[in-house]
């Protein structure tokens, strides 16, 4: 059995229109999300053994917030994973090794992967959206990630930032 945990960065900042858009950085909600998302991992004991992130600013400080809150794991910082489509995820993770992986990227690719890899999607219209922060507790019944494929995973778990909000 394989494990995925499929993150969407964090709520970024727009503040500064002449930044590149890789070097865009988290707003001050985007980073009490990304706390939220890695609470909410330990609590459901959604613990990854390794990470692959993308090497965007928004998703490398997206992965600080939720380390913050996790402990420190191994992870991968990928600039293929920078606006990447569902394939290229599909190809990133085939060539993973640890039996619990976070994968860390940006939309379209990252919520066409979700709506790919499951036969079956939630009720929950977010799950389509994939806003920022959303994040899919995915299984596939392998023994190695090179043989998954579209439609193979079981929805385990979704959340997304909002969900969590209390104070909202």
């Amino acid at each position: 059995m394989k494990r995925l945990i499929l993150v969407r960065h964090a709520k970024s900042s727009w503040v500064n229109p002449d930044q590149r858009d890789i070097d865009r950085p988290l707003n001050k909600r985007g980073v009490r999300s990304a706390g939220l998302i890695g609470r909410w991992l330990k609590k459901k004991g959604h613990l990854p053994q390794n990470a692959v992130v993308s090497s965007a600013q928004r998703t490398r400080q997206t992965w600080d917030g939720i380390t913050a809150e996790i402990g420190e794991v191994p992870a991968e910082y990928s600039p293929e994973l920078y606006h990447c489509t569902a394939e290229k995820i599909l190809e990133h993770l085939r060539g993973q090794t640890a039996d619990t992986v976070l994968l860390l990227a940006h939309q379209p690719g990252i919520g066409d992967f979700a709506q790919r890899a499951l036969p079956e999607h939630p009720k929950d219209g977010e799950f389509h959206r994939y806003p920022t922060g959303a994040t899919s507790i995915i299984d596939f019944d392998v023994k190695n990630w090179s043989k998954i494929d579209w439609e193979s995973g079981v929805l385990v778990d979704f959340i997304y930032p909002r969900a969590l909000d209390k104070s909202r």
